[in-house]
Order: structure tokens, then C-alpha cells, then sequence
């Protein structure tokens, strides 16, 4: 199984995506709209409008590559965030609970030693 290569941070765009853009189109949309840096190790995440396909744009070292998600029933449960914002960053446990289906709101995590 090939999993996903060590990620800095991930981004979440706040607009709905027309799932149709491949890597040109969401390379754009995080350069221009986004205004991040492609090829600094994150992760770029991406949601159509009714919240039932993913993509994540990473880069590899070598390339980039696209994780792209449909569910058979049901939608992605997002984050809250401030109008006009343009992207979000999320860490990779919520991006993990969004995946999975798990209710963010009632999700409660325990206190935890920070370094």
C-alpha cells in the first residue's frame, strides 16, 4: 500500500473546487489563490462544492502526487474558519478525523506534552 510521504503542514482551501482540475489546475489554485509555496512539503487539500470528493496535492520529492477521495454516501465535515480566508491550516489528526467521518465537533483530545 503506498501511503503518504512525511508532510510539513496541510492547507485547506476554503472554496469549493471543480474536481475536474488536475495538477495544473490545483498547482494554480494554490499559487495564485492560496498563495503558498508547491514544493515546500505540504499538503494541499481541495473539496468540491456539495462536500463529497477530496483531493490532496503533494509533492514527492520527485513529482507531484494527487489523493482524491469519493464517498459512496454522506459529506466531509469541515472545519470552521473566518470568512475571506482563503486557506486553512489544519493538523494531519483532523485532517485524518475529516477523512474518516468523524464528528469534529464532538471530538474532544486530551492534553498532551508540546516540546
Amino acid at each position: 500500500m503506498v501511503g503518504f510521504p512525511p508532510i510539513k503542514r496541510y492547507f485547506l482551501y476554503t472554496n469549493s473546487t471543480d474536481m475536474r482540475k488536475s495538477f495544473t489546475g490545483l498547482s494554480g489554485l494554490v499559487l495564485n489563490e492560496m498563495k503558498k509555496e508547491l514544493c515546500g512539503g505540504d499538503g494541499f487539500i481541495f473539496f468540491n462544492k456539495r462536500r463529497t470528493l477530496v483531493k490532496i496535492l503533494v509533492w514527492d520529492r520527485t513529482g507531484f502526487v494527487i489523493y482524491y477521495k469519493k464517498l459512496s454516501q454522506g459529506s466531509f465535515e469541515l472545519p470552521l474558519w473566518e470568512e475571506n480566508c482563503q486557506s486553512l491550516e489544519i493538523s494531519s489528526t483532523k485532517l485524518l478525523f475529516i477523512l474518516e467521518g468523524i464528528q469534529l465537533e464532538s471530538v474532544k483530545l486530551r492534553k498532551r506534552f508540546q516540546g
